[in-house]
């Protein structure tokens, strides 16, 4: 148990499934006061009635002041863990808009609303719900993998800038997860995620190991930690490594 969680108030927004309603059944669990925040109000509602919690339905760029008014007026954590995930590399500025705004742009439209009081008081937990495509990328999903790299530089700004005055950020980096997400990956998931896809209880459990070691990359799959090295390292042996991937992938197509 996490004690400085219980009673804390926690957001957690595309939290309808997946992941997301797996990290609100966490921090019930740990005495949280839960909002679970989802587009589909129905499956809110359910997440919501199982934790305990409250259902607020809608976009997640703008749930931080009903958030804030179902909580007494104060967001203790906030898990900006709603993402959107578009396929292919063509100019298809609709899906480059919503994965923008979705993945990074709610992300910063969050922090904006809660680190005012969070600096006054000297406290607050920001949680981003990136994927290991931010570390790395992901072969047919450009919007994905860019605006996932946005995402993990913007925890990053956030951890540098504000950790010395009491505001943590923890950037959640898992490869494949058992969620409709994955299922709507197509063959390139099948070949590169769903081998070593986890469960989404798994990716809150490290993400609660990462919270008791004060951890700011939470790594549900260790081995990223080396992929990660290895692409700064030799940048050109990891992309040739990635693009016979590639060619594995079309070869499947």
């Amino acid at each position: 148990m996490v004690e400085a969680l219980h009673d804390a108030g926690v957001v957690v927004t595309g939290a309808g499934g997946g992941i997301g309603a797996a990290l609100a059944r966490r921090f019930a669990a740990e005495g949280a006061r839960v909002v679970v925040n989802d587009l589909d109000a129905g499956r809110a509602k359910a997440v919501a009635e199982e934790v305990g919690g409250i259902a607020l339905a809608g976009d997640a760029s703008a749930v931080v002041p009903d958030a804030l008014d179902a909580l007494g007026g104060s967001v203790d954590v906030y898990c900006a863990n709603a993402g959107v995930a578009f396929g292919g590399d063509s100019l298809d500025e609709g899906a480059w808009a919503a994965s923008w705004d979705v993945n990074v742009m709610a992300h910063v439209r969050a922090a904006h609303a809660l680190l005012p009081g969070w600096l006054e008081r000297g406290s607050g937990r920001f949680v981003s719900t990136v994927s290991a495509a931010g570390l790395l990328t992901m072969i047919g999903a450009a919007p994905y993998a860019v605006t996932k790299h946005g995402a993990l530089a913007f925890a990053e700004y956030l951890s540098l800038t504000y950790r010395h005055r009491g505001i943590k950020v923890h950037a959640i980096c898992p490869q494949g997860v058992r969620t409709d997400m994955l299922a709507a990956t197509g063959s390139a998931g099948d070949l590169v995620l769903k081998p070593t896809a986890v469960e989404p209880e798994d990716v809150a459990e490290a993400l609660f190991r990462g919270i008791e070691e004060d951890r700011f990359l939470i790594l549900p799959h260790p081995e990223v930690a080396e992929y990660y090295q290895a692409r700064a390292a030799t940048p050109d042996r990891w992309l040739a490594g990635m693009n016979h991937l590639q060619q594995k992938w079309e070869e499947m197509r």
